[in-house]
């Protein structure tokens, strides 16, 4: 079995680096609006900006989970579409990657 203690290493601090993130955007949308209308317009523009910044967190944070589950039942590091092994400069890369290059390439 490969040592893959690094790369949850990188995944765990990354989580928790998302998970701060989120949590300082959702406090951010969470303000109430200011009573001027033209604060309030510009602050529902800085929300649509964060509404983004907040799919893209919480998307990143599923892939990290899935890949710290893929270190724990032993198949990180194996494309989870054709079983291949993803390749070590991928995963070094981006550690949560799911495909190998050729997989990835199809999507």
């Amino acid at each position: 079995m490969t040592d893959h203690s690094a790369a949850k290493a990188t995944l765990e601090a990354q989580l928790a680096e998302l998970e701060a993130r989120l949590a300082n955007i959702e406090r951010d949308l969470a303000e109430p609006a200011d009573p001027d209308w033209e604060e309030r317009a510009v602050q529902l523009e800085d929300d649509d900006s964060l509404d983004g910044q907040a799919v893209n967190a919480r998307n990143t944070i599923a892939s990290v989970r899935r890949a710290l589950d893929r270190i724990a039942d032993g198949t990180y590091g194996e494309c989870v579409s054709c079983g291949k092994q993803v390749a070590p400069g991928r995963l070094e890369a981006r550690p949560e990657a799911a495909l190998c290059i050729d997989c990835a390439s199809r999507d």
